[in-house]
């Protein structure tokens, strides 16, 4: 019933409102509850980035942007979260509406824009988090704040980075979102060398990531998985969303009136796949690949396992499937074994 009312509601304030929801599951006794019938069987664990993850499969970025339901979606059994996108100034992100579903294609099209409260409420939200016993592995994913000039982004990111990755168990650079303008560019491997070699440096001990798009040319996604290698970054996340259209469901007016922004969920499953697949060949075989997008069911995920996934993450089905979707992966993948 909750999951139908939401899907009548708009969005983005039904996503505000399953939030409630969540953070209220963060708190005692209740995160104790919903963990005992979420927790994933103990065989899914992986060791990844010197890290123990429940299970294989957790959070994408752009769920839990102000590190507010982190504990809440522990809760729920996700293996890991990974939240932000974090920029280092506070900001609105792009005008409402800026979300947007497709239903036929079990889709969502987003321009949100990297909205957030800054790195400094961040940092003040993952201190407390990090006092928690019994909590989720963290990732903290970093994007470049919109009113600095894509010449000054480097120190935009390391600013983030040196005060997040202390927090943070792994650390993702966000050079991928479309809803940025000129961040995209930053994933040539010109730019991209310089900006990665500062925050691999200002993150320190903490791994430190970088996060790519679907529409690159696959021989770019070589370069760039290679690069990633030769800098000692810790992985690579593949894919963001893409801005593709190609071969959607929807009826052509409905995704004119969503206008630009990035598209996730199933559509995005085979490119995700494939350029999984491109990364794994172009890296070394302890070199950790975390892919995103498209997956929605338990075989989705052991599909990408099965394809070279160290770790795999979700969102846009949440959205369709429910709050008990981590549980049901997590079951399926554990009869799969």
């Amino acid at each position: 019933m909750f999951r139908t009312v939401l899907a009548r509601m708009d969005p983005e304030t039904a996503h505000h409102a399953a939030m409630v929801v969540i953070r209220m599951l963060g708190f005692a006794p209740l995160a104790a509850i919903a963990r005992s019938v979420t927790r994933p069987d103990p065989a899914l664990r992986t060791e990844a980035l010197g890290l123990t993850f429940d299970s294989p499969f957790g959070v994408a970025a752009g769920f839990d942007k102000n590190v507010s339901g982190a504990q809440g979606l522990w809760a729920l059994g996700f293996g890991h979260v990974e939240v932000g996108t974090v920029t280092a100034i506070a900001q609105n992100g792009n005008p409402r509406p800026r979300l947007f579903r497709l239903v036929p294609d079990r889709a969502v099209i987003n321009r949100m824009g990297f909205n957030n409260a800054g790195a400094q409420a961040a940092a003040k939200r993952l201190q407390k988090l990090r006092r928690r016993h019994r909590r989720a592995v963290l990732g903290v994913n970093i994007g470049k704040s919109r009113v600095i000039d894509v010449a000054d982004a480097t120190a935009d990111y390391v600013r983030s980075a040196k005060l997040l990755a202390p927090l943070a168990d792994y650390l993702v650079v966000n050079v991928s979102s479309p809803n940025t303008p000129g961040l995209r560019g930053l994933q040539a491997v010109e730019t991209l060398r310089p900006l990665l070699e500062a925050v691999r440096d200002a993150a320190g001990a903490t791994p430190a990531l970088v996060k790519i798009a679907p529409d690159l040319p696959d021989d770019e996604i070589e370069a760039i998985a290679r690069l990633a290698v030769e800098l000692g970054l810790s992985g690579l996340l593949a894919t963001n969303t893409t801005i593709s259209r190609d071969g959607l469901r929807t009826a052509p007016p409905v995704i004119a009136a969503a206008g630009d922004g990035g598209l996730s969920g199933a559509p995005l499953a085979a490119r995700a796949l494939e350029v999984l697949r491109i990364v794994r060949a172009a890296v070394p075989a302890d070199f950790v690949v975390i892919s995103v997008g498209g997956v929605e069911t338990a075989a989705d995920v052991r599909a990408r396992l099965d394809a070279g996934a160290t770790l795999v993450q979700g969102y846009t089905a949440f959205l369709y499937r429910g709050p008990l979707w981590a549980r049901q992966i997590n079951r399926g993948l554990a009869q799969g074994r």
